[in-house]
């Protein structure tokens, strides 16, 4: 079996988690290999509905390891807090394994998160105010805390204090701050080891026995291609590479383990926070589809902007990300319009076409979209599960997307729970199939 990459192909919010959960049943190891909590992913299983910030959507079968890679940065209150909301519903964790070399959120990378934002004002990036960045800053400056320093006192006081030293100026407003008492950071962290222990493990190992073996192993990224800090709109991106070629860095795998590249996209578009977005509908359309989609972040809870489906943006993700599947979510959300529009090309400030997506962020900024209207479809989609059972012009809907992306539409979901899926024809890969 093979190695799949499972990735956001837009701004994220794009429903891996539950084509990562539709896998992770045959799965021998699900590693999630870059982000933090500032991610989320629902699984909707019968009645019942899972959250997950830092644990791998695969966590609910308990035959599967699930793995957060060194590539991740862990806020250790969100993972254990996490671990005893899954226990108390009856959820086996024994599988879990976290990578010793992940670094961690600390309680100053909080309050830096928050006083950068405040401090951009209406020129803010909208970060989740998670800690993220910073934690990742810290970690190039290597004044990372690592999962492994929890085991070790001495170590740890002496990291802390070395990160704290050059913070001194920026966290001055909050040197009265409780969280920030050097004695009590670390008493709280050694705390937080204490109930991790059980779980570190040399994870890059573990994928290496799985892989070697023959077993099928997913690699999850979170939020989406478009935020990733190197490939997307910088500077509004998160502060990690969510794009497939990182889960060989952020999982401790070479590029050969890799044998599929999944990007999971809606039917439509959505980002949270600020940045560019060529096909948002700040219109009652875009309020529609807002509603229909329930487009509030996991997360956050914040309102999602809404656009239709961007294929400028969805083909050049494709390049990056090496893609040789997609899974198109939410199309069941399109129901309803009598004519649905795709962005084919983008139009400049000055008239000129892109076919592309803009290297530069000036053009991107001041660039609008171009469409082709599609017939639209009135049939709830919700009980299809055939692509024979979808209307004429949804299947026409898909067909274009595939053909105009150059690659082609594995999965088709239909609604939130776990059976409203399509897999379709022959490009549907064998673990489907099992």
């Amino acid at each position: 079996m093979p190695g799949i990459v499972i990735v956001g192909a837009q701004w994220g919010d794009e429903g891996k988690g539950k084509v990562v959960d539709l896998m992770a049943e045959r799965a021998d190891a699900v590693v999630r290999f870059q982000g933090g909590n500032n991610a989320g992913h629902t699984i909707v299983r019968g009645d019942e509905t899972f959250k997950f910030h830092l644990i791998p959507s695969g966590i609910l079968y308990p035959a599967t390891r699930c793995v957060i890679g060194n590539g991740v940065v862990i806020d250790p209150k969100v993972l254990t807090d996490e671990i005893d909301h899954l226990r108390d519903r009856g959820v086996d964790v024994s599988g879990l394994r976290v990578s010793a070399n992940a670094h961690l959120i600390m309680p100053y990378h909080l309050l830096l998160d928050t006083a950068g934002e405040t401090r951009l004002g209406k020129a803010e990036i909208g970060t989740t105010r998670r800690g993220i960045g910073p934690a990742y800053a810290d970690k190039a400056a290597r004044l990372g805390i690592r999962v492994q320093d929890l085991l070790d006192e001495k170590i740890l006081k002496k990291k802390i204090t070395a990160a704290l030293y050059p913070k001194a100026l920026s966290l001055r407003p909050y040197e009265r701050d409780p969280s920030l008492d050097l004695q009590s950071m670390t008493e709280e962290y050694l705390t937080y080891g204490h109930r991790l222990e059980q779980y570190i493990a040399d994870t890059s190992r573990l994928a290496w026995d799985s892989l070697d073996a023959g077993r099928l192993v997913i690699f999850e990224g979170a939020q989406g291609a478009l935020l990733d800090i190197d490939h997307g709109t910088y500077p509004f991106v998160t502060s990690s590479n969510p794009v497939a070629g990182a889960a060989c860095v952020g999982a401790g795998v070479g590029p050969r383990d890799i044998d599929e590249a999944w990007g999971v996209a809606k039917a439509y578009v959505t980002r949270v926070g600020a940045g560019p977005f060529p096909t948002e509908l700040d219109d009652d359309t875009g309020e529609m589809i807002r509603t229909r989609g329930g487009e509030f972040g996991t997360t956050t809870g914040r309102a999602r902007r809404t656009g239709w489906l961007d294929l400028v943006a969805l083909r050049y993700a494709a390049r990056i990300n090496g893609l040789t599947h997609v899974a198109i979510t939410k199309l069941d959300v399109l129901s309803g319009f009598e004519r649905v529009k795709v962005c084919t090309r983008y139009r400049g400030a000055e008239g000129a076409q892109f076919e592309d997506f803009p290297y530069h962020q000036t053009v991107l900024h001041q660039s609008v979209g171009e469409y082709v209207e599609l017939e639209g479809w009135e049939e709830d989609l919700g009980t299809c599960r055939s692509e024979a059972d979808l209307p004429r012009a949804a299947r026409a809907y898909l067909d274009f997307v595939a053909d105009w992306i150059d690659v082609p539409i594995a999965l088709v979901g239909v609604g939130p729970g776990r059976d409203q899926i399509i897999w379709l024809g022959r490009d549907a890969p064998t673990v489907a199939a099992a």
